[in-house]
């Protein structure tokens, strides 16, 4: 929709906290006055009903939207989208997934899109994420844990993005379960390493509305 801004949120691997910065954004968006949705396009490991902990419901709750109140897609097998469709013998096809995504935004001013896994695991055998992000015409939020390990992957996902054209809108590094000597320097390095100068370093609590003044800063990036 015209004047929209698309957000995928993505990880640079399992466990950064996307799907607790996806809450704790919509959050603050909604504080600013923003109207927003936050839709999960696609999640493994699912029950046959939709449970409080899946990341669908858990990005729903956090705008209060209507619909959707679960992932678009769900499967059962905790793995890569492409292998659950196959186990379950169906398959994820992009553009009917994208115009689904488009109805569910609605008119909200701000869309949050979270997909399985990080940008370029596979969502079909012939497109991930990224071509998801393109489709959508999506700028990227990347969330990274902030511990060793994290600037190579915040800087091979960035090259990812550049080469497909997808604009940074940001990168958000959350704070680990458990810190270790890098926790709290990586986010200068990627900043000079990337020239990206919108890095958020953000404590973590269990409870994502308890972080949401942590993200007021991100909030006017989009």
């Amino acid at each position: 929709m015209p004047g929209r801004t698309t957000v995928l949120i993505t990880g640079t691997d399992k466990g950064a906290g996307k799907t607790w910065t996806g809450c704790a954004l919509a959050r603050a968006l909604l504080d600013a006055g923003r109207t927003v949705r936050a839709v999960k396009a696609v999640e493994t490991g699912c029950g046959e009903a939709p449970s409080a902990e899946e990341d669908g419901v858990r990005l729903a709750k956090a705008t209060g939207q209507a619909e959707p109140q679960r992932a678009l897609r769900r499967f059962r097998a905790p793995v890569a989208p492409a292998i659950a469709a196959d186990l379950e013998g169906g398959s994820l096809d992009l553009d009917p997934l994208a115009a689904e995504i488009d109805v569910a935004a609605g008119q909200a001013d701000v869309l949050l899109l979270e997909t399985a896994g990080g940008l370029l695991s596979p969502l079909a055998w012939d497109w991930s994420a990224l071509d998801l992000a393109t489709a959508l015409d999506a700028a990227s939020l990347v969330v990274a844990s902030d511990r060793r390990g994290a600037i190579n992957l915040t800087l091979l996902t960035l090259s990812a993005l550049d080469l497909a054209g997808v604009r940074v809108a940001g990168i958000v590094l959350a704070a680990p379960r458990e810190a270790d000597a890098s926790t709290g320097s990586n986010a200068d390095a990627i900043a000079r390493l990337s020239g990206i100068d919108r890095v958020r370093t953000v404590p973590r609590s269990a409870d994502p509305a308890l972080a949401v003044t942590w993200f007021v800063e991100v909030a006017a990036w989009l």
